[in-house]
């Protein structure tokens, strides 16, 4: 059963961009990165990383280039990974220009950090040449100098105004592949920098809330902030930054995006919290079945309640749906309907057994209307 929200979002019209053969911005779905925190000159162990975040779903990955080598590493992982690789530049013109030939389908940069105006015009010339586009990547801890001195302090003003100037450098040398993110720690910030952002522009917008936390803290506040966005409508692409692995904050950015109805990947499960009535145990049984089935990519509802209070009515509304039941055995249901019981002891296995077996015919069904699109 497709999930459908009750409140439409109408998406802020940008222009769109490609990263490698992702596009960004316009109608294009909004998509999901992440970054690698590998030494990129372990090619073997940032490429593993690469494969993880590919299996969980994501878009795009970010790679830093603090180095020489690293931006020559470049060259070896992107021929072994399936996602174009976005390359993390700070100051070094020469880098941004390494990796634009070894292969990066984007320069995260700031034109107006590199140096000089030649500076600047080399490495324009070398994403040209190498088919990159850009981001602008504004953070509210390293604005520059002379806003901190205007403002006083960071704030959306500041930040908006970074974004602008850098945008300009590049505008100003005809070179339009790029999107923008004005990135801050602070929740509220973040939000009113970017909806300001959204208003003075048409760039893609890539969002999120930078140094979030750890893997709690982090996702409730990436949840508000992005959140916020995402209902409004702004944003091309997201990250979710976690103290936590990569992967991991590709799972909490598709949860975003799937929770607001905007795309749809994977087993999305409802669940009761649990309590004193729950014919099995619900919290085990759900975080089992979050791992045993992190490997399907077609979209499809599971409901798991723990006893009938709320079971049928949530199985009428998703795609397979258990309830707990009495003497051992619970309910099974089936496009909302009841369908067949199952014993406790073998429930787990049998659950993950109908989802795979709905799952590969939903993607036999979904596949002639996705070659007919391509």
């Amino acid at each position: 059963m497709n999930y459908r929200p009750y409140q439409h979002i109408e998406r802020r019209k940008s222009r769109q961009i490609h990263v490698g053969r992702v596009a960004v911005g316009g109608d294009a779905p909004i998509t999901v990165q992440t970054m690698t925190n590998t030494p990129t000159e372990d090619v073997a162990a940032t490429v593993a990383q690469i494969h993880r975040a590919e299996r969980a779903g994501v878009d795009i990955v970010r790679v830093s280039c603090p180095d020489q080598p690293s931006a020559l590493a470049l060259k070896a992982i992107v021929r072994q990974v399936d996602v174009p690789i976005v390359a993390d530049i700070h100051f070094h013109y020469k880098r941004a220009i390494e990796a634009a030939e070894s292969g990066a389908a984007c320069l995260r940069i700031n034109p107006g950090n590199i140096g000089s105006a030649e500076r600047v015009r080399e490495v324009i010339r070398a994403a040209r040449d190498h088919g990159c586009s850009m981001r602008i990547g504004v953070n509210a801890g390293s604005l520059e100098k002379h806003l901190l001195e205007k403002y006083g302090e960071p704030n959306p003003d500041a930040l908006v105004e970074s974004a602008l100037e850098h945008a300009k450098i590049l505008q100003d040398h005809d070179f339009h592949e790029f999107k923008i993110s004005v990135k801050a720690s602070d929740v509220f910030l973040a939000v009113a920098a970017y909806t300001q952002l959204a208003e003075v522009c048409d760039h893609p917008l890539h969002i999120g809330v930078t140094e979030a936390g750890g893997r709690r803290t982090g996702t409730v506040k990436s949840a508000i902030g992005l959140g916020n966005l995402l209902w409004a409508g702004i944003g091309d692409t997201v990250r979710v930054s976690l103290s936590d692995e990569p992967e991991e904050e590709v799972r909490v950015g598709w949860e975003l995006l799937k929770s607001l109805g905007i795309r749809h990947r994977g087993v999305r499960i409802i669940s009761c919290p649990s309590c004193a009535r729950q014919g099995f145990d619900v919290i085990r049984t759900v975080q089992t079945l979050e791992d045993r089935l992190a490997h399907i990519e077609t979209p499809l509802t599971l409901s798991i309640i723990g006893c009938v209070v709320n079971g049928p009515g949530e199985a009428l509304m998703t795609d397979l749906g258990v309830t707990g039941g009495g003497a051992g055995r619970h309910m099974v249901y089936a496009a909302g309907k009841t369908d067949h019981t199952v014993p406790a002891e073998a429930m787990i296995e049998h659950i993950v057994e109908l989802v795979e077996r709905k799952a590969a015919a939903l993607a036999a069904e979904q596949a002639p209307a996705k070659v007919a699109a391509e």
